[in-house]
């Protein structure tokens, strides 16, 4: 039930007035997406906070001290362990942006859970869930994107294991070849999707960093940035590129009052009470307008009735309201019964 005393927000207010960058970044193991995330520590964005569903953030330099990383021994508590950080005591904290290495590690451990639950209901070992089963199944998973990516309003990236070459199924698109998204739907959560690989170029073994999938003007479908690259020259490019003339590091300001102040309703006065009112009062109750003219003369000196001021007319009716009780009174005294005496 709603709170009725709840503020009413104000739509303007939601104009955007700050830019940020929702990534994936998808690859092989050892690639560097796990430093690629820590990166994001040196971008100016403030401190950063890892949700560690792999436990490897312990290898990453700095940890503990540049940035939080929170280890998830246990699948159920990622959501928790969100909501701590977003909506919870962890606030606190001041997070300026945040990270999930690896969403493929939850997906994986939480799909696997519902499979086994399929199995040992229909008594099958090799039973799969069907298409409604699946379906229930993602949206409990994108609730905890849905949290991390777009509640939080800050810079994300999540980090998604490619299986080993040959493994991996592939979907066509106007480019090329692009991996789903672990049947999640991941890719509907962030600004841009990018593939990271060990390439040779010229000779030499390079990361590569290719965007497989975007929804930012920013970055074109196919737009590769290649060498030790931070989430930082991410942010540099779309600053350059200016897809939105909002800063990252603090929001514009607004002239625009967050809640809609509530107007105390307007009171409407009765209209005043006019000579005409109380001749046709002094009529529905057995007076006269002669009756009227004798008060007017005698509680406020005034012959012309229609000279009485409001004040001098409310007088005269509170008078007269009070002689109609006072003789109703009586009328009824009169008809009650009288009791004999003894």
């Amino acid at each position: 039930m709603k709170s009725v005393n709840k503020p009413k927000i104000n739509p303007l207010s939601r104009v955007p007035r700050q830019q940020r960058l929702i990534m994936a970044i998808r690859g092989g193991a050892g690639v560097g997406k796990s430093h690629f995330i820590r990166s994001m520590s040196e971008a100016g964005l403030g401190k950063l906070c890892i949700f560690d569903t792999e436990r490897k953030a312990r290898l990453l330099r700095g940890v503990g001290q540049t940035f939080d990383a929170l280890e998830i021994e246990e699948t159920d508590e990622l959501p928790e362990f969100i909501e701590w950080a977003i909506s919870g005591e962890g606030v606190e904290q001041n997070y300026g942006c945040f990270a999930l290495d690896s969403w493929a590690a939850y997906f994986g451990a939480k799909h696997s859970e519902m499979l086994e639950a399929v199995r040992i209901r229909t008594g099958d070992p090799l039973a799969q869930p069907s298409a409604e089963e699946l379906a229930a199944d993602q949206m409990i998973l994108q609730s905890v994107l849905r949290k991390l990516c777009i509640e939080s309003g800050k810079c994300v990236v999540i980090a998604d294991q490619i299986p080993a070459k040959g493994k991996e199924s592939k979907e066509d698109n106007e480019i090329g070849r692009v991996l789903p998204m672990t049947a999640s739907g991941l890719e509907y959560f962030v600004d841009v999707m990018v593939e990271v690989s060990l390439q040779e170029r010229d000779g030499e073994i390079t990361r590569v960093f290719q965007v497989v999938k975007s929804n930012s003007p920013a970055f074109e479908v196919g737009f590769e940035m290649t060498g030790n690259v931070a989430f930082k020259d991410f942010l540099d490019h779309m600053r350059g590129e200016q897809a939105l003339e909002l800063a990252f590091e603090k929001p514009a300001k607004s002239s625009v009052p967050e809640f809609i102040e509530e107007k105390a309703p307007v009171s409407i006065a009765p209209a005043p009470m006019t000579v005409e009112d109380l001749i046709k009062k002094a009529e529905a109750n057995g007076f006269k307008q002669a009756d009227i003219v004798t008060g007017a003369r005698i509680y406020h000196n005034q012959p012309n009735i229609y000279h009485l001021t409001n004040e001098q007319i409310l007088d005269l009716d509170r008078r007269m309201t009070a002689r109609i009780e006072k003789m109703n009174s009586t009328a009824a005294e009169d008809k009650a019964p009288k009791k004999k005496a003894a």
